[in-house]
């Protein structure tokens, strides 16, 4: 069977699956969740075996730590997605709700209702728990998924797949509410993106050519989740103590994520407090530090950063850091370099905040908090499908009901009109 072939043939199943998911009660769909994320504990060994595969092709492909660190699965890691589905069981069903109602003088009644998409598929790379989460997601939204994750975590993804689909059977859904492209051909890119009247929706995740690739061949919609390039800004009424640990976190504590900082924002009036310490610091975690010249002159013996860093995601323990004169320049900055992602502000001084807030044109921007908060279960979503940096139909975190459209529904008495 060609790859064309085998592709249409999932996606038919899910679209078959997807009109029974769409009406299966909210109770069902939350006893199948539940029942997935006890069949995961079940296969522990035979997911982080597969994993322990991956991983070990990964390393001698030459990938990077950061890549590699992505790519592991741990019992812990698995715990976490367990989790996950049972958050999501536990949030309201967005399906089947009331947007907005109202009558007519001549008694017409419309309904504005919350209903699934239908088919998504998703494009990904790297963390293989993706696949549970947006599993997870896509059934509770009442949507059948079709995943096809990078060939370096194939034999990762196919395992947590096939538990989920034997939990959802087991749970009384049909097979087709969830498959894995069981291909590493990256053909199966092109003809996902084509597979209009199958599909309903792509969501890439993963690095910008990937994602340009999809919306260069793209014929059914797309909702791109683009790079992160994130910004701290220490404003000069920054507490520096506060400063420095919020910068911290967002380089640090995961480096290899879309929503770590990939470029530090110092006003040059806090500058020569704040900087020698949180280099220091940045250079004990193995950070590389980039500067800009009155970066360098604070602290000698900096890697010069150069125009091509500001766009930089480096997805790794990399940082460039910039001197800017005042807020507005650290505000331009961001909205020149960034990519609408998650950008935060140190600051004790409430104006400043709110002009940070206002002005810049991120998904997330923060006050006193890192950008790594940037995510579907920090913000009680139970999971995400991704960081949408799009503005149409879905921005930031995509939860429940950024995977939900709505329908009309209108009750007539022989409505005719005239």
């Amino acid at each position: 069977m060609s790859l064309r072939r085998q592709l249409e043939r999932l996606s038919g199943e899910a679209k078959a699956a997807a009109r029974i998911l769409a009406v299966v009660p909210t109770a069902q769909k939350n006893r199948c969740l539940r029942a997935m994320a006890a069949a995961l504990r079940r296969a522990v060994p035979a997911i982080l075996a597969a994993n322990r595969q991956d991983v070990a092709a990964a390393t001698r492909a030459g990938l990077s730590p950061a890549l590699i660190d992505r790519l592991t699965l741990t019992r812990l890691r698995v715990a976490e997605m367990r989790r996950s589905l049972a958050a999501v069981a536990a949030l309201p069903d967005p399906v089947g709700r009331v947007l907005r109602a109202w009558r007519r003088r001549d008694g017409l009644l419309i309904k504005k209702v919350r209903v699934p998409l239908g088919v998504i598929g998703i494009i990904y790379e790297s963390r293989p728990n993706v696949t549970s989460d947006c599993v997870g997601l896509c059934l509770k939204s009442g949507n059948a998924v079709l995943l096809r994750g990078g060939s370096e975590a194939l034999r990762s993804n196919v395992a947590i797949a096939r538990t989920l689909r034997r939990a959802a059977r087991r749970a009384g859904l049909p097979a087709g509410v969830l498959a894995v492209v069981p291909s590493t051909d990256r053909r199966a890119i092109d003809i996902m993106t084509t597979l209009s009247g199958h599909l309903d929706l792509i969501i890439p995740r993963g690095g910008e050519a990937l994602i340009r690739r999809v919306a260069a061949h793209a014929t059914v919609p797309v909702i791109k989740h683009y790079k992160g390039v994130c910004h701290v800004y220490v404003d000069d009424r920054a507490n520096l103590a506060m400063a420095e640990a919020v910068a911290f976190n967002a380089k640090v504590q995961r480096p290899a994520t879309c929503n770590a900082m990939e470029t530090l924002l110092v006003h040059r009036a806090a500058a020569a407090r704040f900087l020698p310490s949180m280099i220091r610091r940045l250079k004990a975690a193995r950070v590389e530090v980039r500067g800009c010249p009155q970066t360098r002159r604070i602290v000698p013996g900096l890697a010069a950063a150069t125009e091509r860093d500001w766009s930089m995601e480096y997805l790794d323990l990399i940082l460039s850091v910039k001197v800017v004169p005042s807020l507005q320049a650290a505000i331009d900055h961001i909205n020149r370099y960034g990519t609408s992602h998650s950008d935060t502000i140190v600051t004790d001084d409430r104006r400043h905040a709110e002009q940070f807030l206002q002005a810049v044109d991120s998904a997330a921007v923060y006050v006193n908090a890192s950008t790594r908060l940037t995510d579907g279960f920090q913000f009680g979503l139970g999971a995400e499908m991704g960081i949408s940096t799009d503005k149409l139909h879905a921005r930031g975190p995509m939860g429940l009901e950024e995977l939900t459209t709505y329908k009309y529904q209108v009750y007539g008495r022989g409505h005719l009109r005239t």
